[in-house]
C-alpha cells in the first residue's frame, strides 16, 4: 500500500475508535456524579482514572485494526475486522446500560458478551498480525477488571438500578 493510504487508513481507523468512545461518553456525561453516589467496592478506581485509561485503550485499538487492516484490507482480515466492529458496537452500548439507562443486570450482560467478543477479536488479530493481539491485550484485562466492577456496582446499588 502506498504511503497515503497507510496514512488514510490510519486516520480512519483512530477516528472510528474515538468516534465510539465519544458515542459512550454522550450517556456517561453525568457519570461522575452517578459514580460518587454509588456504594462501591474498596478496590473501585477513583472516577478520574476512567478517562485517561480509556484514551489510551481507545488509541491501542486504532493501533492494532490498522495493523490488521494493513496486512491486506479488509477482504484479507474480513473476520478479524468484523469481529473488532462488532465489539465496538457492544462497547458503546455499554456505557448507555449501565450511564444512560441504570440498567446494570444489562449492561453486565454487555460486558460479558463484549468479554467474549473480546478473546476472540484478541485471536483473530493475532492470527493476522501477532503485535495486533498483543495491543489488544491491555483492553482485554481492563475489560476483565470492569466486568466484575460492572457486577460487584450492580449488585450493591439494586435501589439505584432498574
Amino acid at each position: 500500500m502506498k504511503t497515503k493510504t497507510q496514512l488514510l487508513g490510519f486516520a480512519a481507523w483512530l477516528t472510528l475508535c474515538f468516534t465510539v468512545a465519544a458515542i459512550g461518553s454522550v450517556a456517561s456525561v453525568q457519570a461522575g456524579s452517578f459514580y460518587a453516589q454509588l456504594v462501591r467496592p474498596a478496590w473501585a478506581p477513583p472516577a478520574e482514572v476512567f478517562g485517561p485509561v480509556w484514551t489510551v485503550l481507545y488509541a491501542l485499538m486504532g493501533i492494532a485494526a490498522w495493523l490488521v487492516w494493513r496486512v491486506g484490507g479488509c477482504r484479507a482480515a474480513r473476520l478479524a475486522l468484523t469481529l473488532f466492529i462488532v465489539q465496538l458496537a457492544v462497547n458503546a452500548l455499554w456505557s448507555w446500560l449501565f450511564f444512560g439507562w441504570r440498567l446494570g443486570g444489562l449492561a453486565f450482560a454487555d460486558i460479558v458478551l463484549l468479554w467474549a467478543l473480546l478473546v476472540a477479536t484478541v485471536i483473530a488479530f493475532w492470527q493476522v498480525r501477532p503485535l495486533a493481539g498483543v495491543l489488544l491485550a491491555p483492553y482485554l484485562l481492563w475489560v476483565s477488571f470492569a466486568a466484575a466492577l460492572n457486577y460487584a456496582v450492580w449488585q450493591l446499588n439494586p435501589q439505584l438500578f432498574g
